[in-house]
């Protein structure tokens, strides 16, 4: 049967005319026992449907094509029908139907009844697989969620028709599941906002048709299902979350909440899904028969567990979801250090992706913050059994994110909130461990302005330390390892030296490094006067080999630098030029000052 195009030289009578005649072909064709002419006969009626919703050049007619949708829904439909028939046709109708799904309503409306109609009539274990199949077919031609949401829907009910090897039918769609939330994740823009909604929506019907065929099965299969399930909630809510919609939060909480009241049947509680056990638990039970490679869909069911605990902090009705007090976990954590800090690298992949939006990162932060704040600094009963060297690198780490936060975020208030919880972070370490995670963070940032912060609070640090070495010395029951520090000694000098003389060679780049610079001679200085006036030396920095030093190799090579820089900048009458003005001036100032204070140290040392 010869196919040509119905649009513009057909009207709809006549396109139902010729739909009917083709599906009169299809039967007829059974029914003679000719399996060359049957295929030939579904073969053109799907290829009837494809000119209507892709007729070339021509416009698409809305009408044509629900006149086309409705007329096969009711031969599907019809008590005369031939389930042989009804069978063949249902290997290609899914692909072909939901092309119609983006043209209107009433489309959609049709063609997830007609793939509901085969649902309910066809082989659940063929049909499971047929719109798998037209699901990763069409998410080659297009990732708008309209297309998919008929597809999934029906294997959410296909699920509830399986009779049996349950554990084996799931495991075999998902992957065709999770790849097409995953590729409409990314895709999601505004226009598509409801569809979105409407298509995860459908992904929480799998997850509730998965926990029905939880109750029908028993002893190892029913665990592993129960681990998948808690897996692949966690993925999608991981995958909600990278929604770059505005207004996330209040655009998505109550499909989270639906997501989340699924966790407590999969055992999982707010205490194992921040500290990472529950994932890792799950992880463990389906790689036992992992034959697929079906724990590469769960990529990101790791940071699905952090983000439910999350959403639960920041929703009353998601947290109560769990049927778990977050309040008393974040107390459990806050009393814990090494705890804490498992916490804080559980956060780190979303303060460092850029899936997430600003609104998530803000959240996570204020998360990391409230476990931070009312932690005891000074009395940690648990520091003998930590073995801290483990946890530096992910500390680290999660610092640069937070760093990188205050450095990008638009929002003065997440950045604000980004400083004072690196702050508390730091704070938190011991006082050997904290130096070493300063100049780390200093030596490996390329922001200028976040080296500058980052040896101001190195400043602070070595006047901590230097009060209670001096309370100390009057409290004869502090241990003496506490009087000692890294802050207060030749290590300071280091600091300064990496910015004055930086590694590489040569002095820094004016004024490129004009606040880096201005710090560590603002410490500098500090230092100087500090253990002038207190007749100290613990720096080392009063001796005479540091001073010549200092003055040789830091000082004048700075000093010649930006005379070089200012005597240039004076020829400029552009806005530049005030700009780098001043920039330098205040440099200058603290630079002659600091000149001054060794040249009058150098007078006196021996």
């Amino acid at each position: 049967m010869a196919v040509e195009s119905p649009s513009g030289e057909l009207n709809l009578g006549e396109i139902e005319l010729r739909l009917k005649a083709a599906l009169d072909a299809c039967s007829k064709s059974f029914e003679s026992g000719d399996l060359c002419k049957s295929d030939e006969a579904v073969a053109a009626v799907v290829n009837f449907l494809d000119s209507i919703v892709d007729p070339g050049n021509a416009a698409i007619d809305d009408a044509v094509a629900e006149n086309a949708l409705e007329e096969i829904h009711h031969y599907l439909s019809s008590a005369s029908s031939n389930q042989t028939v009804v069978e063949a046709l249902s290997l290609e109708l899914p692909k072909v139907v939901v092309k119609f799904v983006a043209l209107s309503d009433r489309c959609r409306e049709i063609a997830e009844s007609i793939i509901d109609h085969l649902v309910a009539t066809c082989s659940p274990r063929d049909l499971l697989s047929i719109l798998c199949e037209a699901s990763d077919t069409q998410i080659r031609v297009s990732k708008s969620p309209s297309y998919f949401i008929p597809l999934l829907g029906g294997i959410s009910k296909v699920f509830l028709s399986i009779q049996r090897r349950h554990l084996e039918q799931v495991k075999a769609a998902l992957p065709a599941i999770l790849e097409v939330l995953y590729a409409c994740s990314l895709e999601s823009d505004d226009e598509e906002k409801d569809n979105y909604q409407v298509l995860f929506s459908t992904a929480v019907g799998i997850g509730t048709s998965i926990q029905a065929i939880c109750g029908k099965m028993v002893g190892r299969r029913k665990e592993e299902l129960h681990a998948i399930l808690g897996l692949y909630v966690l993925q999608n809510i991981a995958l909600v979350s990278r929604s770059k919609h505005a207004n996330i939060i209040s655009s998505y909480c109550s499909l989270v909440l639906r997501f989340s009241e699924l966790l407590p049947f999969c055992g999982f509680s707010f205490y194992g899904l921040i500290m990472g056990s529950d994932v890792s638990s799950a992880i463990d039970e389906v790689s036992k028969e992992d034959d697929n490679g079906l724990l590469a869909c769960f990529s990101l069911a790791v940071n699905g567990a952090v983000l439910a605990v999350i959403w639960g902090y920041v929703n009353n009705e998601v947290a109560k979801a769990t049927g778990d007090q977050l309040t008393a976990v974040l107390d459990k954590i806050r009393s814990n250090r090494s705890e804490r800090w498992q916490v804080i690298g559980m956060l780190k992949p979303i303060l460092s992706s850029i899936d997430y939006s600003w609104e998530i990162k803000y959240h996570c932060i204020d998360l990391l913050a409230s476990i931070m704040d009312g932690t005891n600094t000074e009395e940690h009963n648990d520091d003998n059994d930590i073995d801290f060297s483990s946890f530096m690198p992910s500390l680290f780490t999660t610092l640069q994110a937070i760093q990188r936060i205050m450095i990008g975020a638009s929002d003065a208030s997440l950045r604000k909130k980004a400083f004072a919880t690196l702050r508390k972070i730091i704070s938190d370490l011991p006082s050997s461990h904290r130096f070493d995670m300063l100049k780390a963070l200093i030596t490996n940032s390329n922001s200028p302005s976040m080296i500058a912060i980052l040896i101001d609070l190195v400043r602070e640090e070595i006047i901590a330390e230097r009060n209670q070495g001096t309370s100390s010395e009057n409290c004869q029951d502090i241990h003496v390892e506490k009087r000692k520090g890294l802050f207060w000694s030749s290590y300071a000098l280091d600091l300064v030296g990496l910015v004055l003389k930086p590694p590489k060679g040569g002095p820094p780049s004016l004024p490129e490094d004009s606040d880096p610079v201005l710090s560590a001679l603002n410490l500098f200085r500090f230092i100087l006067i500090m253990e002038s006036t207190g007749k100290t030396n613990h720096t080392g920095v009063l001796t005479k080999s540091t001073l010549r030093m200092a003055y040789t190799e830091w000082l004048l090579p700075l000093r010649t630098l930006v005379a070089g820089v200012s005597a240039e900048n004076e020829k400029d009458e552009s806005e530049l030029a005030d700009h780098i003005f001043c920039a330098l001036n205040p440099v200058q100032l603290v630079l002659y000052r600091c000149i001054e204070l060794v040249e009058d140290n150098l007078k006196h040392s021996k």
